[in-house]
């Protein structure tokens, strides 16, 4: 399924049902009073959170949602049939805003919740409600409220414990293939990933947790460059990043030069995201030069602690889930005792 992480909708309501004008009419009562019935309400536009949906996919195809009007009122003084509500799934994860305002309107984190996009109208009085002891006969009954209209965009973040970053070609899709059972597209050659991936790592060392194999950053990404400014949102709600790195693609001359081009974009971003945890991982020592490369690196890295791993050859990947696990873990303790 391709994966969509940005859409344009809109929301409609439903409008109320009229009141009804209508008098009693019984053998014997030619005159008889008003008794004509409310309008019903229209139906709400409602959006909730799932777990059925990962991408915005479904929203390629239909742009315009609407929800039912209510009925009009009758005489007896019978109220209209409600409108249906409209319900509107989306992945856990999604940013709702105004299209027109820009202003956040609900961020979907948890599976279940819900948020009304779009009030129904009420429904219009009949004119029995306009009985008084001055007017026993009204021949008028209140329209219904129209309903709401609105153009939404949608926005999906995606909620991971681990987002995997680094270069294009770094390795992350095989990294991500070997310590879950995602099965991203794996190839030799730059941005072979055009969309995120999503794993679940399950291990002995605690609880499961869910990592994102983050699409290759390029230089410039923070203002857009290869869809930089759309995969870099992805980073933002992990809690720990592993920072992949090449090992055979480390200039000799400048072993820290990618290292530092990841974490610039990253600040250009968001300065938050270059102050996320980050667990250093060198990838494909199995090849030739890559234990010279890693020395390079390590000089140059100082007291910057780093792990080597081939993910190709599954070297050192215990160890590294391990050691995910463990920051986790860690970092889940601070959380609660800032709390």
């Amino acid at each position: 399924m391709k994966f969509i992480d940005e859409a344009m909708i809109t929301v409609q309501s439903g409008s109320g049902g009229r009141g009804c004008v209508s008098f009693r009419r019984e053998r014997f009562i030619p005159k008889g009073g008003p008794d004509g019935g409310d309008g019903g309400k229209g139906g709400d536009v409602i959006m909730a959170a799932t777990s059925q949906k990962r991408t915005l996919y479904h929203f390629s195809f239909k742009k315009h949602f609407a929800a039912q009007n209510g009925s009009a009122g009758q005489g007896s003084q019978k109220t209209g049939r409600s409108g249906e509500d409209l319900i509107i799934p989306v992945p856990v994860g999604t940013i709702v805003s105004d299209a027109e305002t820009g202003n956040m309107l609900k961020d979907f984190t948890e599976e279940g919740e819900t948020f009304i996009a779009a009030k129904g109208g009420r429904g219009g009085q009949g004119n029995t409600r306009f009985k008084s002891s001055t007017h026993r006969t009204p021949r008028f009954a209140q329209p219904g409220e129209p309903g709401e209209i609105f153009t939404l965009k949608l926005e999906l973040k995606l909620l991971a414990d681990v987002g995997i970053i680094g270069f294009p070609n770094a390795g992350k899709s095989t990294l991500i293939s070997v310590i879950s059972s995602a099965r991203p597209k794996v190839g030799d050659y730059p941005f072979t990933t055009l969309s995120p991936n999503l794993g679940v790592v399950k291990h002995v060392w605690g609880e499961p947790f869910v990592v994102a194999d983050i699409p290759g950053l390029v230089e410039g990404a923070h203002s857009g460059a290869g869809l930089g400014t759309r995969f870099l949102r992805h980073i933002e709600r992990t809690r720990l990043l592993v920072h992949l790195i090449d090992a055979v693609t480390i200039d000799p001359d400048h072993p820290m030069a990618g290292y530092e081009a990841i974490n610039h974009e990253l600040a250009g971003y968001n300065r938050h995201l270059a102050e996320k945890p980050q667990l250093v991982v060198l990838n494909k020592m199995d090849l030739p030069g890559a234990d010279i490369a890693a020395a390079l690196f390590q000089e140059a890295a100082g007291r910057l602690p780093f792990m080597t791993i081939s993910a190709a050859a599954t070297l050192g990947i215990d160890v590294l889930i391990k050691t995910i696990a463990e920051r986790l873990h860690q970092l889940d303790t601070e959380s609660h005792h800032e709390r």
